[in-house]
C-alpha cells in the first residue's frame, strides 16, 4: 500500500471528520499517529478457508468451563444483572452469554488500536465507506470523553469492550450506568451490561418470552419444513413435535422457525421472535443458537438432548462454491456461488434432496455434495 495514498486518504478523513463536528485538533491528534496496519487487511482478506459445521462450532463455543465461569459470575453480579433485567427486560443468563461469547467473560478484548484499525480500513477501498462512519463514530466517543485514544483497543475490525460494540453501535447504544460520566465499555461491567441490555431491547426483545428450545420430531417427520417460513407452536405441535422431555409444546399462537442446523441426525429447535433479536447482533444462525443455548446452561439446563456430533467433515470454501454452482445448474436456485453455506444454499439442497426422495433437511456433508455433483453430470 502507497504511504503517498495513506497520507492523502487521511487528510481527507480529516476534512470528514471536520465537516461532521469533530474538532480538528483532536482529529489531528488521532489521525496524525496512525499508521498503516497490513495485518488488519490481511485478517479482513482472510475468510476461513474450511466452513466450520455445527458441531465443530457450537462444541467450541457452549463449553462446560464456559457454562461453570457464566453460573459464577451471575452469583457475582447478581444485584447489577437484576438490575438491568428490570430496566431492559433482558434475563441476566442472556447477558451472561453474550458477554461470555464475545469476550469470554472479559478476559480478551482484542488489542489492536481502533482508530488505527478503522482508519486503514477506510483507506482500504473494500467497505471505505462503512469503515469511515465507524471512524468518525470514533472519534465522537473521544471526544465526548468516554475513553482516550490510547485505552480505545479492540478487534482488528473495530468492535471494543465488554460486549464487542462497534463505535456506531455504542454511540446509539452505550450507557453510563455506574454515574462517573463516562460510558466505559471496557473498564466497567455496569456500563458494559447494561449497555448489552438496552441495545436487545431497542433490537426489540419480547420480555417475558424465550429464545426458542430444543424439540423432538416424530419418526418420518418431513424435513423440507426445517429452515423456512415460521409456523405457530399449534401447527407444530399438530406434526407430533414435542418438547425433548417428550410432552406436548404450549399450545400457543406463537410464531416458530424449525432449524436442523446438523441435518436429520442432530438437534432440531424451534426459534422465536427473540432468537431473531439475538440475530441481530450478530447474523449467523450458529451464534443465534449458541447464545441462547449458553442462556440456558448458564440458568440450569443440562446438555442437549441430542448433542450434535462432529464427524470430521471438513468443507472448503471451494467445495462449497462447486455446489452452489451445481444446484444453480439443476435449477435449484442456491444464489451467487460465494462458498458461504447460507439459507438459499440449503433451501436449494432440501428442494433437490425432495425432489429426489431423500431426507430433505438441506444438511450439507459430502454425501450431499456427490449426490448434487453425480446430477449435474448427467
Amino acid at each position: 500500500y502507497k504511504r503517498q495514498a495513506f497520507q492523502q486518504c487521511k487528510r481527507a478523513l480529516k476534512t470528514d471528520a471536520e465537516a461532521q463536528g469533530i474538532d480538528p485538533a483532536l482529529a489531528a491528534v488521532v489521525l496524525d499517529e496512525v499508521e498503516f496496519q497490513p495485518r488488519v487487511i490481511e485478517l479482513d482478506r482472510r475468510q476461513p478457508e474450511f466452513t466450520q459445521t455445527f458441531a465443530q462450532y457450537y462444541n467450541r463455543r457452549v463449553t462446560q468451563t464456559r457454562v461453570d465461569r457464566g453460573r459464577k459470575l451471575l452469583e457475582e453480579h447478581g444485584a447489577l444483572l437484576d438490575r438491568v433485567a428490570q430496566k431492559t427486560g433482558i434475563p441476566p443468563h442472556y447477558l451472561l452469554s453474550f458477554w461470555g461469547l464475545e469476550t469470554n467473560f472479559g478476559s480478551y478484548f482484542g488489542e489492536l488500536s481502533v482508530p488505527a484499525s478503522l482508519t486503514t480500513l477506510a483507506c482500504d477501498g473494500r467497505r471505505g465507506a462503512y469503515f469511515s462512519k465507524e471512524l468518525i463514530a470514533a472519534l465522537k466517543i473521544v471526544a465526548a470523553g468516554d475513553i482516550t485514544v490510547e485505552r480505545m483497543q479492540g478487534s482488528w475490525a473495530g468492535a471494543m469492550g465488554h460486549v464487542q460494540f462497534m463505535p456506531s453501535s455504542f454511540l446509539r447504544y452505550a450507557v453510563d450506568a455506574d454515574g462517573d460520566g463516562r460510558r466505559d465499555l471496557w473498564g466497567s461491567v455496569a456500563d458494559a451490561m447494561h449497555s448489552a441490555g438496552n441495545f436487545l431491547s431497542e433490537l426489540g426483545w419480547e420480555p417475558g418470552f424465550r429464545w426458542g428450545r430444543e424439540v423432538l420430531l416424530p419418526k418420518g417427520f418431513h424435513f423440507s419444513l426445517a429452515n423456512g417460513k415460521p409456523r405457530p407452536l399449534t401447527a407444530w405441535a399438530d406434526l407430533g413435535i414435542t418438547s425433548v422431555g417428550g410432552q406436548p409444546l404450549p399450545r400457543l399462537d406463537l410464531p416458530a422457525t424449525l432449524r436442523v442446523p446438523a441435518g436429520h441426525d442432530g438437534p432440531a429447535f424451534l426459534t422465536y421472535h427473540n432468537f431473531k433479536v439475538i440475530m441481530g447482533w450478530n447474523r449467523s444462525e450458529y451464534y443465534g443458537l449458541a447464545v441462547g443455548r449458553l442462556a440456558d446452561r448458564i440458568a440450569g439446563a443440562g446438555l442437549l438432548h441430542r448433542e450434535p456430533s462432529d464427524d470430521g467433515v471438513t468443507l472448503t470454501r471451494q467445495v462449497i462454491v462447486q455446489l452452489q454452482r451445481n444446484l444453480n445448474i439443476l435449477d435449484y436456485p442456491a444464489g451467487k456461488p460465494d462458498g458461504v453455506p447460507g439459507p438459499a444454499t440449503r433451501a436449494a439442497l432440501s428442494r433437490f434432496q425432495l425432489d429426489q426422495d431423500l431426507i430433505a433437511d438441506g444438511y450439507i456433508d459430502q454425501e450431499a455434495i456427490d449426490q448434487v455433483r453425480e446430477a449435474a453430470r448427467e
